[in-house]
């Protein structure tokens, strides 16, 4: 027999309502690491749930699962195929959940991982927020201007710990490359340079869309708050493919510039760019997809400008291309007026304006190693102090990328007021900045 899917969402609405009821009427209890606002003893335990049962949460599971005090209670997934197995796994100790708030009433969860795609992450770390649950979420953090302020001020109002999950911050080159730069042995720099390049110009193939959805998989809830589209295998494959779907990615800058643009600004110390500019389009790839192939942004600060670049249709990646095969590569330049320093995620090298640094020495290790990403809020969630890669940072990256992609869909230049957080003389463009959610989802603007 046949279910309506609205029939399905509004019995698992009636249930969350009534449970919720429920829940406030029964006696409080609270989390282990959130005690009267007091760090955890080192023998608590954390218990941990996750959202997105895909290849980036399990990672993250993984990850988090391997340290003795925690302990994995919640999976959530709309895809039985992909939750089974994490339950199957933890079965001594985890429930499983096709609806992420009902996961969220799970008794004495602590803590969750949200590995979804995109176009559920603002709603599904706000929902976490104000439920009282230490976050680690997946990048990008948010799709849209609006819900990147909107995930900022709900961390910070509810006192949830944060981590977002560019991982490569964790790195040591990372580490070595912000010492350099702000050693200032590559005297003031006017211009950044980063890119993501990968020759996909084959694309995802064509005429794959179908009804046929998976059983065990609800295909209301996997598109949520999105605008509704038929059911396409490669778009569900892993998290690869969602950056050729605008409405479940933004493309793919979104997906890549979190990892690269976060050296610069965390080197920089940047704050918000005053001005973002950005063109390309669709220009080649035909396929199912709907994102842009290439994307070229200008995003100016006060003393500098930053620039991006993504192309799906060519992989050279100037002196980094190391090869003639097609393969993903990126890079940022930090162009100093003594010298330019190039780097990817492991290696950097310095190219000297003739003398200029002649003498000049690498400078000490200052910044410590990281126990890794994931751990890293672990240690964070006992403490209570926010980690490197929390909303109230990541916002200098998430921000720019969204008004990158809003300023592709306007066509013009956006402004950007750094005092009011606000788009500047554009009303149209302020308005677009703040999604419009399929029903029965609805934005949070309480949370702006």
């Amino acid at each position: 027999m046949k279910t309506n899917p609205s029939d399905s969402f509004n019995s698992r609405r009636q249930f969350i309502k009534t449970t919720s009821a429920a829940a406030i009427a029964a006696p409080m209890i609270l989390q282990s690491s959130a005690l009267f606002g007091k760090g955890m003893a080192p023998g608590d335990k954390i218990n941990l749930g996750i959202i997105g049962c895909g290849g980036l949460g399990k990672a993250n599971l993984f990850a988090c699962a391997a340290q003795p005090n925690v302990v994995v209670v919640a999976a959530c997934d709309v895809w039985k195929d992909r939750l089974d197995p994490i339950v199957e796994k933890y079965k001594s100790t985890c429930r499983g959940y096709t609806d992420f708030r009902e996961l969220l009433l799970h008794k004495d969860l602590d803590a969750v991982i949200i590995a979804t795609p995109a176009h559920w992450h603002a709603i599904m770390a706000i929902e976490a927020a104000k439920a009282g649950k230490d976050i680690y979420l997946q990048k990008p953090m948010t799709m849209h201007v609006g819900e990147s302020l909107a995930v900022r001020n709900a961390v910070k109002k509810h006192n949830v710990i944060c981590q977002i999950g560019t991982q490569i911050h964790a790195g040591e080159n990372y580490r070595r490359v912000v010492e350099l730069i702000r050693s200032g042995s590559l005297g003031e720099i006017g211009t950044v340079r980063t890119f993501n390049v990968m020759n996909e110009s084959r694309g995802i193939g064509l005429g794959n869309n179908t009804t046929n959805i998976p059983r065990g998989m609800d295909w209301e809830m996997w598109v949520g708050p999105a605008r509704m589209q038929p059911f396409n295998p490669n778009l569900v494959k892993d998290a690869f493919y969602h950056g050729f779907w605008y409405d479940f990615s933004g493309g793919w800058t979104p997906g890549m510039a979190p990892h690269i643009i976060d050296l610069p600004i965390w080197a920089l110390d940047l704050g918000y760019p005053t001005e973002v500019s950005a063109t390309g389009g669709r220009f080649i790839i035909k396929d199912d997809g709907d994102a842009y192939d290439n994307h070229e942004v200008i995003m100016r600060y006060p003393n500098l400008t930053m620039t991006w670049m993504s192309s799906l249709t060519n992989s050279y990646g100037f002196d980094f291309a190391r090869g003639k095969e097609t393969r993903r590569r990126l890079g940022i330049y930090f162009h100093g007026v003594n010298g330019t320093l190039q780097t990817d995620y492991s290696n950097h090298l310095i190219y000297p304006e003739g003398n200029r640094m002649d003498g000049m020495a690498t400078p000490p290790v200052s910044i410590a190693p990281s126990p890794g990403h994931e751990i890293e809020w672990l240690e964070c969630i006992k403490s209570r102090q926010q980690p490197s890669c929390n909303p109230g940072y990541h916002i200098r990256v998430d921000l720019p990328i969204q008004l990158s992609t809003l300023s592709l869909k306007v066509g013009r230049s956006i402004r950007f007021d750094p005092e009011t957080e606000r788009i500047a003389g554009d009303k149209e463009a302020a308005k677009m900045a703040i999604p419009e959610y399929r029903g029965p989802w609805k934005f949070p603007k309480e949370y702006l």
